[in-house]
């Protein structure tokens, strides 16, 4: 693993945050990806990209002309979950952001992230709204966080602004998943006895692309699933501990252990459905 251009910006005005971006082959889209994580209301974090060993010729050219201060870490492939620790092992500030090379940070993100991550010392990161473009358009919210919610769904959607403590202590992301890493990681940091917090408005923009294999391929979604459930099975085991806690009416509850986490309705019917709500 080797390191070009490190150091970061001078006079930078966000220095507690480290945003990582993976990248593998998204040569065009990764300079505004780049581009909006400098560009932030509270001034500039420290912006780490990891090339996860991309194969498409265009990628040189769009790692050696990102802006000065952009540090860039290159390894060989191994998934997207590899990259993001990379470049949290990189670095030593005390939130960390992981952004993806296609997607985009609102410019008031990271400054209404971390006021929120202030204001709650259980919280082991900040979540938000996310807005759809590209393919899709249009908001889509979340709930507010609920542990059992979390057990059913991703509720996140985003891990949003993360403390480094919380990531180090759940162990990062495992590397060895074919998926669902971003929900394993809600879920171990819940198992660790962190909570999060969801602020109102959008503090990610993501880019959705016109096919998505989870949502072509139910079957794998259904054993990442079950995977996740036999991971954390003391967790799971904890439901109705959780439920009691749950502002979830049972016919809530009901829809979240069976339309969310088991995804009944075939693939290219809930695809559709979704089209005609977020269709641009």
């Amino acid at each position: 693993m080797s390191a070009a251009r490190p150091g970061g910006p001078g006079g930078r005005a966000g220095p507690d945050v480290a945003v990582v971006i993976p990248h593998y082959n998204h040569a065009a889209y990764l300079g505004e990806a780049v581009a909006s994580a400098l560009a932030q209301d509270t001034g500039p974090p420290r912006v780490v990209v990891v090339d996860d060993g991309s194969t498409d010729p265009a990628a040189e050219a769009a790692l050696a002309t990102l802006p000065a201060g952009v540090e860039v870490i290159r390894k060989a492939h191994g998934g997207q979950a590899s990259a993001r620790n990379a470049g949290a092992r990189a670095t030593s500030e005390p939130l960390l952001l992981f952004l993806d090379a296609d997607d985009h940070l609102p410019p008031d993100a990271l400054g209404r992230l971390r006021n929120a991550l202030a204001a709650d010392e259980d919280a082991a990161y900040a979540y938000g709204s996310m807005r759809y473009f590209g393919a899709w358009s249009g908001e889509v919210p979340f709930p507010d966080f609920d542990p059992y919610r979390l057990l059913y769904r991703s509720i996140v959607g985003w891990l949003g602004l993360v403390r480094r403590e919380a990531f180090e202590q759940a162990g990062g992301f495992d590397e060895h998943l074919e998926g669902f890493e971003d929900w394993d990681l809600m879920l171990a940091l819940l198992d660790c006895g962190w909570g999060a917090v969801r602020i109102d408005g959008v503090v990610l923009e993501y880019r959705k692309h016109q096919t998505s294999s989870l949502e072509d391929h139910r079957s794998r979604y259904r054993r990442l699933y079950r995977n996740l459930r036999r991971r954390h099975a003391d967790l799971y085991g904890r439901a109705p501990e959780l439920a009691a806690a749950s502002d979830l009416s049972a016919a809530g509850r009901l829809a979240y252990r069976t339309w969310w986490a088991w995804r009944p309705l075939p693939a290219r019917w809930e695809r559709a459905l979704y089209s005609l709500r977020f269709r641009g």
